[in-house]
């Protein structure tokens, strides 16, 4: 039985005015205790209806369903991990909270992509300051690689980079954000449809690893884990139990940290106690790209699909042709701006930023032409043909206060090295090198209302070269064309990085469209499927118009939206 507290709180202001005489209570002839008795019966009847009115017991923060009207949303390309960030918000935690324990069950779930020795960044709206900053942790090589490293490997930052992020915007307690993650590994749960699709796509090779075998081998038979076959990790279980109750500071430092870093030298990897120890997760500003009234903020470099999307919406945006011509001039300009924003990559992502001046990004703009394709010879600085590892993952959640946050993470390269840390569960990320492991196709953004202080959308893209022309392209058509979240994302797309000089189309695009394309000089080939993107939208803005709010996971991928949003 329950007892509420206004109850509680009228026999308290009861007792209050006692206690100034205790002995007046209980002197009947007082003319203050006939009053005071009276009240406290009253208050007392009302304890007794109270208690035999109500089975349920008050939800506290931090229990499923103490937010019981609009809670925001979550989008994730692993669907438990959906569910487990929706509950964190129906918790009363924020869209901070959320992503973390996203995250760590990530970790569990699709440890392809999210390992804990992996990285990633994330842009974070705080609804109260108005401010959007970038958090960057990318998983990058150590300063020295030894001799014997014959699968070098990044320094872990992914426990150190989403503590940073719920340390600063969080509101529950550490442990609330760990706690599922680590009761996935502990008890074990089915292998979901994406986690199945990386294990078949790597095959047996993962299984060479012994600490791969235990984990993701089939326990029915040989070969890997197949969809809804249940994996348990108890190693992975234990680290997670100790970032539960330590926080992140015993991987990073002590007796944990040094066995860590001695396992993954055994293991072939590249590692140090220093490196281990320094790496820090850093605030960063993001690219701005001014849409209207609003500012798409964009993740900076090293995740260069973020950053090369920002200057595709911008020159989009500026050449003003999107919005009103067809499906055909649309692809031909998308096709159009990835070809001359590949180009215009190269003079910059080796750096740290990129220039989004006014005068450049007019520069770009003017070399989109709206009838025929630009020649790849004419492109200057050429476009290189870079192999990118498609092995990201994105994840997004806001709040109904209006916080929202949008991160991809990656181990550089499908399950990293493919090693395990022995005794830890912990597979190891790949070390960037110039054959495409790094964290070149991160893509998260944000799109705000500044001076309302307003979210109005989350995006995030996965699929390596062709991440940054899908972001532009579904943010594009919602921000120009206004378009649903969920007719953005399932529109047919198109892709052009300039080197092969052939515009990819999805099989699903206009037959129009495609002739416009021929028309217009463009090369095609078809693809299954041109990057996976995620989507959170409120067109009139969160917290204000919830009721408009939106959310979608992209159906080439096998992610889950949860939420209240629709």
């Amino acid at each position: 039985m329950s007892i509420r507290f206004n109850t509680f709180k009228a026999i308290f202001k009861v007792s209050q005015k006692v206690a100034i005489n205790p002995r007046a209570f209980y002197s009947t002839g007082h003319p203050k205790t006939r009053s005071l008795t009276r009240q406290l019966s009253v208050a007392t009847l009302a304890l007794g209806v109270s208690a035999c009115g109500s089975s349920e017991p008050a939800l506290q923060k931090g229990a499923v369903g103490f937010v019981s009207d609009f809670l925001g949303a979550t989008v994730a390309d692993e669907p438990r991990a959906a569910l487990v960030g929706r509950d964190i918000l129906s918790s009363g935690g924020t869209a901070a909270d959320a992503v973390s324990a996203m995250y760590f069950t990530m970790a569990v779930t699709l440890p392809s992509r999210a390992g804990l020795g992996g990285g990633g960044m994330c842009v974070a709206f705080d609804q109260e300051s108005g401010k959007t900053e970038a958090l960057d942790f990318t998983a990058l090589a150590p300063s020295s690689i030894p001799a014997g490293a014959d699968r070098p490997s990044a320094v872990p930052a992914n426990p150190r980079g989403f503590f940073a992020l719920q340390a600063r915007h969080g509101k529950l307690l550490w442990r609330q954000v760990i706690t599922p993650a680590e009761n996935f590994a502990r008890f074990g749960h089915p292998a979901s449809r994406a986690f199945a699709r990386d294990l078949a796509a790597i095959g047996t090779a993962v299984l060479a690893d012994p600490g791969a075998q235990v984990m993701y081998g089939s326990k029915t038979g040989g070969g890997v884990a197949g969809e809804g076959e249940k994996l348990e990790q108890l190693d992975l279980a234990a680290t997670l139990g100790m970032l539960r109750a330590r926080g992140v500071g015993p991987f990073y430092t002590g007796p944990f940290a040094s066995h860590f870093v001695e396992s993954t030298l055994r293991a072939g990897g590249s590692l140090s106690v220093e490196a281990l120890r320094d790496f820090r997760p850093r605030w960063r500003d993001t690219v701005r790209v001014e849409v209207g009234n609003e500012i798409a903020h964009f993740a900076p470099p090293p995740a260069a699909a973020s950053s090369q999307a920002a200057v595709m919406l911008a020159m989009l945006i500026e050449q003003g042709d999107f919005d009103g011509g067809n499906e055909g001039t649309r692809a031909h300009l998308l096709a159009e701006a990835g070809a001359q924003a590949f180009s215009d990559r190269e003079t910059w992502i080796d750096g740290q930023s990129v220039s989004m001046t006014e005068d450049r990004i007019q520069s770009l703009a003017q070399n989109l032409n709206s009838e025929r394709k630009t020649p790849l010879a004419s492109l200057n600085p050429r476009p290189l043909n870079r192999h990118e590892s498609a092995a990201t993952t994105s994840f997004m959640a806001a709040d109904a206060a209006g916080n929202a946050v949008a991160c991809a993470v990656s181990m550089n390269a499908a399950f990293g090295t493919g090693r395990v840390v022995t005794g830890t569960g912990v597979l190891l990320a790949a070390a960037p090198d110039a054959s495409g492991r790094g964290p070149t196709g991160l893509a998260p953004m944000l799109l705000v209302n500044e001076p309302a202080k307003e979210f109005r959308m989350a995006a995030a893209a996965n699929g390596g070269v062709s991440a940054p022309t899908a972001l532009a392209g579904v943010v594009a058509r919602m921000v120009l064309l206004d378009e649903s979240a969920k007719q953005a994302v399932a529109a047919p797309r198109v892709h052009n990085g300039g080197d092969p000089d052939v515009t990819y189309i999805e099989p699903t695009l206009d037959p129009a469209a495609q002739s416009h394309l021929a028309a217009a000089g463009h090369t095609t080939a078809p693809l299954p499927y041109l990057g996976q993107v995620n989507v959170l939208y409120c067109p009139e803005g969160l917290p204000t118009t919830p009721a408009r709010c939106q959310k979608a996971a992209d159906p080439r991928g096998a992610g889950l939206a949860a939420g209240s949003m629709l």
